[in-house]
């Protein structure tokens, strides 16, 4: 038997690479058909009048929600050598949970980085993203990821950190130096729109993962790191002495940092965005989760009480409309507290990092915190 020419045979590089293409447009079309079917049957209504859910309907029937967080974020999600999680954008995964199971540890965490997190929210690999993710038109709109972003939990805004001995107290003093960014965030871009505004030539040091950039930083390879101001001063609590390390005055952008989930199920996303509103809510109206039961009692006691009886779920269908529990509303402050509680313990006051609230304080005290009516 003759042998065919050589350029005809394939060698076993070329096999596997082809191997691995056929896999990678597989999963492709695997989650392009599950994204298709989402939206066949997303927002139909139930036998019972409301809303129908596929993706809710998934979590219910799996039995847990499956949350993408950052992992490493001291003060937002982390992860202890015991592997408990905490923080805010934790707390956040855990408040969904908690409407939908009335459980707040049915929760199983993923440990994202910011350059895998969309493609594991696309694919179905998690049902909600509560990541340090700032919301932005080009990751809203339908030609971008195809994201719904809720509302947002921390508004925050770019900074820059820097060794106290190296004396650099702005951002021209960078000029003609090394600064470690994380590659594919939105902080790379607001890096070099700013130093171009400055007309300040700097040399940036890019890095795939958080773990690189902050190591590079440590390690000297350059005399600045950036990014939100909430991430540097949570990372700056990990490092061998904090007290070392200053953030400069300068902010250079606006970051609304959201949980987001797919767009492809907006019955989904009311339900998490819903949720995150009951927790604003919550703290307007003075309900903690050391007056919730007080509140509750008062609700039912009190017929004439009806905007609190509705947000309590004595009255209306409120859960109904969002394929959850009448009740969600008092299983979430039972579980995580309201939205001041959630921040003072895991950023604020309560916390090693110790952060004013600052735009994060409700909108009737000088911040941005708002939930539209329960009505």
């Amino acid at each position: 038997m003759s042998e065919a020419p050589l350029m005809q045979r394939p060698n076993s590089w070329q096999t596997a690479a082809n191997a691995r293409l056929r896999m990678a447009r597989f999963r492709q079309l695997l989650a392009l058909a599950s994204l298709g079917a989402v939206l066949l049957v997303s927002g139909c209504a139930s036998e019972d009048g409301g809303v129908q859910s596929q993706k809710l309907a998934m979590i219910k029937s799996r039995g847990k929600l499956i949350c993408g967080v950052d992992g490493k974020l001291p003060g937002f999600s982390f992860v202890s050598s015991n592997g408990q999680y905490s923080g805010l954008d934790v707390d956040i995964c855990r408040a969904v949970a908690a409407a939908v199971f009335g459980d707040p540890t049915k929760v199983d965490y993923r440990d994202l980085n910011s350059s895998e997190r969309f493609a594991a929210l696309a694919s179905g690999e998690v049902d909600l993203l509560s990541r340090n993710t700032t919301y932005t038109l080009s990751r809203d709109a339908a030609g971008g990821n195809g994201l719904s972003f809720g509302p947002t939990t921390f508004y925050d805004g770019q900074g820059v950190m820097t060794p106290r001995a190296s004396g650099i107290s702005s951002l021209r003093d960078l000029a003609g130096k090394p600064v470690c960014v994380e590659s594919g965030t939105t902080t790379e871009l607001n890096l070099a729109d700013q130093m171009r505004q400055l007309n300040v030539a700097y040399t940036p040091l890019k890095f795939q993962t958080g773990d690189q950039t902050y190591a590079a930083y440590l390690g000297g390879r350059c005399v600045a790191v950036t990014s939100d101001r909430s991430q540097l001063a949570g990372k700056r609590t990990s490092f061998p002495n904090p007290d070392d390390h200053v953030l400069l005055p300068d902010v250079l952008s606006k970051e609304p940092l959201t949980p987001a989930s797919v767009n492809a199920d907006p019955a989904w996303a009311d339900a998490i965005r819903w949720t995150v509103y009951a927790l604003m809510q919550a703290e307007e109206l003075g309900i903690s989760t050391s007056t919730i039961d007080s509140k509750l009692a008062e609700a039912k006691a009190n017929p004439n009480l009806a905007e609190l009886r509705r947000f309590l779920g004595v009255e209306g269908d409120f859960g109904k409309q969002l394929g959850l529990p009448a009740d969600f509303v008092v299983r979430i402050v039972k579980a995580v507290g309201n939205y001041g509680e959630i921040f003072d313990r895991n950023v604020g006051p309560g916390s090693p990092l110790k952060l004013d609230r600052g735009l994060n304080r409700q909108w009737n005290n000088g911040g941005l915190i708002y939930s539209p009516p329960f009505r």
